[in-house]
């Protein structure tokens, strides 16, 4: 009986260590628990685009609510084009937006840096899902889950390896949305110089300049 129960100690222990050794080494390197703050508006209308966007813009000094940019969204109606819109919108309002790797490690990394990035997710189950978008603001290391902001949720926890594959599923997704002034964590500068000329084109030509100028080690 002893002897079973040692042996059942051990497995426990081993496949903790298994779970904890699944963890990327470039998140194992990171701040072990961030949540950052910020606006967050409620709502799941239109896969909670518009509310995501607004609070997204919001934090970045913007005074703006999900409602004022239904119009601009072509809401309703163009619901299949709302990522795209999405980011179009984004830069008309000063903003570089900064897509990132599809990777965990890469978006963790964002976010231990105090960017909060934007994600589109699949919600549901086999049975039923839909896409969604949210913010990642958060997430523990150690407990390896990360913290939302999404729908009518604040918090909402989803473990690693669960939102990995529910972000996957959804294509996978996630964006910076950045002041021009505000260079992401592990800057790759040809995306961030391609994100620049990409606002730029969207008539905010001053913006996309600081955002080239703040490449530029002073």
């Amino acid at each position: 009986m002893v002897f079973t129960r040692i042996a059942i100690v051990a497995l426990v222990v081993g496949c903790l260590a298994g779970c904890a050794g699944s963890v990327a080494p470039e998140v194992k390197r990171l701040p072990e628990r961030v949540e950052l703050s910020g606006t967050f508006y409620r709502g799941q209308d239109y896969q909670s685009g518009p509310q995501v966007l607004a609070s997204l813009l919001s934090q970045r000094g913007i005074v703006i609510t999900p409602g004022l940019l239904e119009k601009p969204l072509r809401l309703p109606g163009a619901e299949a084009q709302l990522q795209q819109n999405m980011q179009n919108l984004a830069r008309e309002y000063g903003m570089v937006v900064y897509p990132l790797d599809s990777q965990l490690s890469a978006l963790l990394t964002q976010v231990a840096a105090g960017h909060p990035v934007m994600v589109r997710y699949t919600e549901g189950s086999s049975f039923w899902s839909e896409p969604r978008y949210a913010i990642l603001a958060g997430y523990d290391r150690q407990k390896q889950t990360v913290l939302l902001r999404a729908g009518m949720n604040r918090k909402e926890l989803m473990g690693f390896d669960g939102f990995e594959s529910a972000f996957k599923a959804a294509g996978g997704w996630a964006v910076l949305i950045q002041k021009p002034e505000q260079i992401p964590a592990n800057v790759d500068q040809q995306r961030w110089l391609n994100a620049a000329s990409d606002l730029a084109r969207a008539g905010q030509e001053s913006a996309a300049a600081r955002a080239k100028k703040a490449l530029t080690p002073q």
